[in-house]
Parts: C-alpha cells; structure tokens; sequence
C-alpha cells in the first residue's frame, strides 16, 4: 500500500495532522496501537480535567456559607469514574465518526483516511511495517512523508516499583475500585499538583506530596505557588518540602515510602496507595528509528526543527519531540508539518506566547514570561498585580481569593511580557494577552477595551490601568490587595525592585 502521507499515532497531534492531510486532498494513512484520541482523551487532559471539574462540583456543593445546605452530599469513586469514561466516550465516539466519514473521496474532494490497528516500525526512510493487533495480522506501506505523533507515556524509575496496584502512574488512576484512604504523590510539578487539588477535593483521601524543591511548583513565581500550597495544606495535604524519596516498597497491601528530609533525617510512612508524577517521556521505543536514520536528542526525543527531523521527509509532532507537551501544541504542531509538506507555512512558531492553564485550586491561568523567568533573563520590567477581592464578578461568586499579574517592558512602549491569573475563571483572562505577546504590542490597548459587567476580565483592564497611572482602585489605598512595581538590575546582575 502507497500513501502521500502516514502517521504514526492517533492522539491530538497525529489526528490533527491526518485531519489537514485530508484538507490538502491527500491519501493518508493512521496508524494506531490503542485508543484514538491517544493519552490526551484516555489519561491525560480531558480524563483528569473531567475529575478536576466533578472534584470541584462535589467540593462547591459541601459549601455551607452561601445561604444553603445541601444534605446528604455522597460520593461514589466508581460513579465518578464512569463520568470520567462517559466524556472520554464522546469524545472518541466524535474523532470515529468523522474518521469513517473521510474513509473514501467523495465528489470533488480526493482526500481519503485509512486507519490501521497495530504496531508500526521503520523498515527503511519510506517503508512502515505494521504488526497488527490479531495474531498475525501484518501490513507494509510506503508514504511520501511521514508524520510521527506517538506521544509520552508516565516516566518511572528503576527504584520505583510501579506496579498498575498499589504503585500508580496518571495512567492507572481511573483503575481503582474506590478512592484510596491515604496516597503519596512523587513529584509537585504541575500534574502532582492537579491530583493532589483533585483527591482533597473529594476530601475522602489523606494526601502526601513530596517535593523536592522547597516549594511547590518550583518553576512558577512565590505568590502563585504559596497561594496553591496554602490551599492544599488547608484541605489537610501534607506537602513534604526539600524532601527525596529514598525508597519506596509494598508491604501487606500498604505502600512503604522513606524520605528524606533536607536535615539529613529519614522518614517512613505508610499509606494504602501512590502516585508517580515524575515527568514524561517520549514514545520512541519499537519505532526502529535508526532503519529511518532518524536523530535523538540525548534524553531521546526526537531531534526537530520546527517539525522537521533530521530526515527530510519525516515530521515529528507532540509531545514525541517534548518541545511542549500540551495538547494544543501538539494540534498546531500536526497541522504545521503537512502545511510544511504541501502549503504555505506561516512564520516560524513562537513557544514565547503559549498559553496554558493549570487545574489546582484556585485555577491558574498562564502566558508568557512570569518574574522568574524575567529575572533569570535579565530582563527589566514593570509588573501590576490585581486581587480578585476587588473584582465585582469574583465578588459576586464569593470567590475572591486570587489575583491578576501583568508583566510589561520597563520602558515608555510598555510591550506585554507575560500574564498570570490565579482564581475563578482565570483562563477567560490571557488570550488577548497571547495574541498581544505574539505582535509584540503595547499594553496600552487594553486599558479600554469595553468589558462585559460584571466580569473577571475586568481585573485585567484595571491591572493595565494601573501601569499607566490611571487605574479606578488606587495601590496607595489598597496597599495589600494592589501592587504595583517596577524592576531593574545592579552591576552583578541582581534584581531591584522600585
């Protein structure tokens, strides 16, 4: 079988890039060893943010200062776990349905989608073999171009024994017959942080997270992880700061894990299960890659420039190459490769403007650079910080813990530099951001903007407001919900605040 272009995977990038192949009127071939919709529907995006929203539901409806009480408020681990599957379902039910539509070329359009079951390796830069998924079911095709989008899979290491039971990876969570009465989570990156927010939100597990750092989120500036931190440890997460795991087995059906601590002491604790969430890698394995010629970085990710590898006619998208692994990118990635084989590219792709939000509690919205990353660079700045306790919508939800902070060029032109908006709805806040970011613009555009009333977007506008001088709330009167300043660097390369 011949084709203009196969994939190798069916999650978000690989769909994405089959899905513009088919714009083009190509002949394209999927290949697929699981599920469609690949970890970003099955176990990553879509399956844990569907937990964190039920968490949220169930943790909203034990609220008592709102003028009601909502009795006999249960939870059911198996119930909400087949909510989980139930959006999953959809989902994939959806990519299904338009792949079997695309199957043939229809009237005025030649473009045609073959999907294929099995296991795909490199025979040669052209040739694919796919072992099937019936015993010896076997394929071989050649494409033109090659598109590979096979994703990450949970790293573990060699003294973690991960065993799918009592020791978990993000993949073996939804598993679990109830929710487990103690856990310990390895790891307060961004999704140790999201399941620890989640198991405390339906408040029927003792939480341990170990974190290396002594803070969580150690890539995000203070205020944003010492608000999340706080809220953790107030819904009873015991977070262990500059803590190593020094070993981890499974003893009588209990999970045994020693710490130890900066001091030097060691630690033993017992709890029924835990939850490896150490970063992932690429999905490399099997591919025969050499047979393609195909480089490695050396902690093998694919190499890649702007999609590209190291072999003319073969793209790698998503999380394969780790760039960024987050489903968006990995969508604009996948098209991006067939746009490079058969269109037009438009100008190189930026990573400085991607937007992101992080599911802990308050939520917590991102673009562009924070103050660490701006201070790390040397980079002069003027930053405005806005709490939600002075926004009307935040008001009106009873939701005010939170805030606005704007990161803009310490000069007269004022370029926007970076976002962050913790607290309801912050993810509303940051496209205009992005997009600003993107064009290099002043932030002076959107101090006038018209916003819907009430709305948290207003924080924003306000946050602009008070960089020009010119904000309705002043940051001399509300001294501990404003800030407002400016940052530059001494002959050494440290920070001045003013």
């Amino acid at each position: 079988m011949h084709f203009d272009v196969c994939v190798i995977g069916a999650g978000p990038a690989g769909y994405a890039a089959a899905i513009r192949a088919w714009d083009y009127g190509k002949r394209v071939c999927i290949v697929e060893r699981g599920l469609v919709g690949g970890a970003g529907v099955h176990h990553g995006a879509l399956t844990s943010k569907t937990l964190w929203e039920l968490s949220r539901d169930y943790r909203r409806a034990l609220v008592r200062d709102r003028g009601f009480v909502a009795e006999n408020v249960v939870v059911d681990y198996q119930q909400v776990v087949h909510c989980v599957d139930t959006a999953a379902d959809e989902k994939v039910a959806q990519l299904e349905r338009q792949l079997k539509v695309l199957r043939e070329p229809h009237e005025g359009h030649q473009g045609s989608i073959t999907t294929l079951e099995g296991t795909a390796r490199f025979v040669d830069a052209r040739t694919i073999a796919v072992e099937g998924t019936d015993p010896g079911e076997a394929y071989r095709l050649t494409a033109d171009n090659i598109v590979i989008a096979t994703g990450s899979r949970p790293r573990i290491v060699d003294n973690i024994p991960v065993d799918g039971n009592y020791v978990l990876t993000s993949d073996h969570l939804t598993r679990l017959k109830r929710f487990p009465r103690s856990i310990v989570i390895v790891g307060a990156g961004v999704i140790g942080c999201e399941f620890a927010t989640i198991l405390s939100n339906f408040g029927q597990t003792k939480v341990y997270l170990i974190d290396r750092a002594d803070r969580i989120l150690p890539f995000e500036d203070h205020d944003v992880a010492s608000l999340c931190a706080a809220n953790l440890e107030a819904r009873g997460v015991t977070i262990h700061r500059k803590a190593t795991l020094d070993h981890m087995t499974v003893n009588d059906g209990m999970v045994e894990y020693c710490i130890r601590h900066a001091s030097g002491g060691l630690e033993t604790i017992r709890v029924e299960r835990a939850l490896i969430s150490i970063g992932r890698v690429p999905n490399t394995r099997g591919l025969d890659l050499h047979n393609a010629g195909i480089a490695l970085t050396p902690r093998g990710h694919i190499e890649d420039d702007d999609t590209r590898t190291s072999v003319s006619h073969i793209y790698a998208v998503g999380d394969v190459t780790l760039d960024i692994a987050v489903v968006s990118i990995g969508e604009i990635e996948g098209r991006r490769a067939i746009d490079h084989m058969y269109g037009e590219v438009p100008a190189a792709l930026s990573y400085e403007n991607i937007s992101a939000i992080m599911f802990l509690d308050p939520e917590v919205a991102s673009v562009g650079l924070n103050e660490l990353q701006a201070q790390r660079k040397r980079v002069p700045y003027k930053v405005a910080v806005y709490s939600y306790a002075l926004v009307n919508r935040a008001i009106a939800m009873r939701a005010t813990q939170g805030f606005v902070k704007i990161l803009v060029s310490n000069d007269d032109e004022m370029r926007v530099l970076g976002i962050r908006a913790l607290g309801a709805h912050a993810s509303t806040s940051i496209e205009a951001v992005s997009l600003m970011i993107r064009q290099n613009r002043s932030v002076r555009e959107l101090a006038e903007l018209l916003h819907p009333h009430p709305a948290v977007t207003e924080a924003l506008q306000d946050c602009v407001r008070m960089l020009l001088g010119t904000s309705i709330m002043k940051p001399h009167v509300f001294t501990n919900e404003l800030r407002l300043s400016a940052v530059t660097y001494d002959a050494e390369g440290m920070p001045k605040q003013c």
